[in-house]
Order: C-alpha cells, then structure tokens, then sequence
C-alpha cells in the first residue's frame, strides 16, 4: 500500500461505506476510552442514525477519501449545520459526520478531506467553512481542529454531550 489519498464525490450508494467508516471510528474512539463522543452503539445498529446519516448525505455533497482505491474517510459538506446549531447570517458550508476508518487512522485523510472542504468552499463562491464537534475528553478534538486551521466560535450542549462550533474562512 503506498498510502495515496484520492476524494472522490460520494452519492447514495455510498451509504454502506459511510457507514462502515463511522462505525469503525465508534470502535476506534471507545478503543481510547472515549465513549461519550458517538456513544459505544454501531452506527448501523442504530436505524434513526442510519436514516439520518442517508438524510444528510442528500441534503449536500458527501465526499469518500480513499487510499488505493478503499474507502479510508467520508464527510458530507452541507450548507447549514445540524438542527443543534444555528446558521451563520452569511452563505456558510457545513462539515457534517467527518470520520476516518481506524485502519486508516494517522494517515492525513482527516486533514485531506477538511482541506478537500476548504477548497470546494471556495469553488462555491462562499467563504465561511463551518464544524462542529464532541468539546469533551480535553479538548483533543476541537485542539485538532484548530490545528487544521479553524478557529473556535460557540460553545454549546446537548443534554450533556458538550460540543463546539469552529469556523474558517476560505
């Protein structure tokens, strides 16, 4: 494997993989003790999130990174956040269910894909790139994301899930 990374545009038949690779990080993440971020639950055991997932796949463009030629990371750019956020009062593009496939983990596919976003943003005319993600366990994830460029926004909780709004302008 010479561990080349290709995106590729994603469509609903890419549900399946999308769904493997967030299942993987499910297992990756409470591998590492972190079970507060997607809950210790397959992704594909659970059908409202499997109809979710599918849902916001259609609502904007989901993009499959792959490593020769298997699917190794997914996210879907969509033009407004989830229901727990509020949109921006300006044209924005989404980052919604970013996730790499454990068998891939440390390979820059995270950062391949955001820069991927970055970059389609700007294709679109629009300059705001928005995320969001689990605030808990130190900060590790909002940290990474700074770290590729975002610069945190809002706070905010669901029931007891903390999470934060990061943003970049492209």
């Amino acid at each position: 494997m010479n561990d080349v990374i290709t995106i590729r545009r994603g469509g609903p038949a890419d549900l399946p993989a999308v769904l493997d690779i967030l299942d993987s990080a499910v297992v990756w993440l409470n591998g590492r003790g972190i079970t507060a971020q997607w809950g210790t639950t397959p992704f594909t055991s659970r059908p409202k999130t499997v109809e979710h997932v599918g849902r916001v796949m259609g609502e904007g463009d989901p993009w499959i990174a792959e490593v020769d030629g298997v699917p190794a990371g997914a996210l879907t750019l969509t033009p407004h956040p989830g229901a727990d956020v509020p949109p921006a009062d300006e044209p924005e593009r989404y980052v919604r269910y970013l996730a790499t496939h454990a068998r891939f983990h440390g390979l820059g596919v995270g950062a391949a894909l955001l820069a991927h976003a970055a970059d389609e943003t700007r294709r679109a005319g629009v300059s705001l790139l928005r995320v969001d993600c689990f605030a808990g366990t130190e900060g590790r994830l909002v940290a990474y994301y700074e770290h590729q460029g975002f610069t945190r926004t809002t706070p905010f909780t669901v029931g007891d899930w903390p999470g934060q709004v990061l943003e970049m302008r492209v």
